[in-house]
């Protein structure tokens, strides 16, 4: 086992985890409006849209297949525009919220929603189809690497939201939820509008 290059790997998974990004953002929303519990759902639905991206670089590694650009690109526009609804979703709510209305924050996040926006989340679009490739000869059999690989990003992703979700709920009292909520909004909003601006720029050199 290439044990230089699985290092090299999980910090690059814990840096692109750990960086604030959509996910982060919604899980730590849902935390502070929602619940350890409901947060955590979302970051288990995050985590099973990781597995379906890591399914996918998979199939393309196992039968030499290679995405053209422009559809990846595609697909990273599509999932900015996703999460820039999530974005609006959020703030209009986090804007119109107060004590009366709490309650109704608690449906937001949730297994479904943190499937979404994992699968949509162009950073890991990015990542699964042009970077992790590039792990694969972790070991000298594919089928070992890729499990391998699968289980360090399950642990360190887990791990990390985790993290997040427990200090976002120990330290957000009520009356910062409301604050949470709109800078997580934002943060969203923000992620959508660089990354179509990014994106665009590959369709209009």
């Amino acid at each position: 086992m290439n044990t230089a290059l699985l290092l090299t790997y999980a910090l690059t998974v814990l840096l692109l985890i750990a960086t604030p990004g959509p996910v982060v953002a919604l899980v730590v929303n849902t935390a502070a409006n929602a619940g350890r519990r409901q947060a955590l759902l979302t970051a288990l639905g995050t985590n099973g849209a990781s597995l379906v991206l890591i399914a996918l670089a998979a199939s393309l590694i196992l039968t030499s297949a290679v995405i053209a650009p422009h559809l990846l690109t595609a697909l990273s526009v599509v999932g900015c525009l996703f999460i820039g609804y999530l974005a609006i979703g959020s703030l209009r709510q986090a804007l119109t919220q107060n004590a009366d209305t709490v309650v109704r924050a608690r449906a937001q996040g949730g297994l479904w929603k943190g499937f979404t926006i994992g699968l949509s989340n162009p950073k890991d679009i990015l990542f699964f189809m042009a970077f992790f490739p590039q792990f694969i000869q972790i070991t000298a059999q594919t089928s070992h690497s890729l499990l391998l690989l699968s289980l360090v990003w399950v642990i360190i992703d887990l791990a990390i939201l985790g993290a997040y979700i427990l200090l976002t709920t120990t330290l957000a009292s009520p009356r910062h939820q409301r604050l949470i909520s709109l800078t997580s909004g934002a943060m969203l909003l923000v992620i959508a509008v660089m990354g179509l601006f990014y994106n665009l720029q590959a369709f209009w050199p």
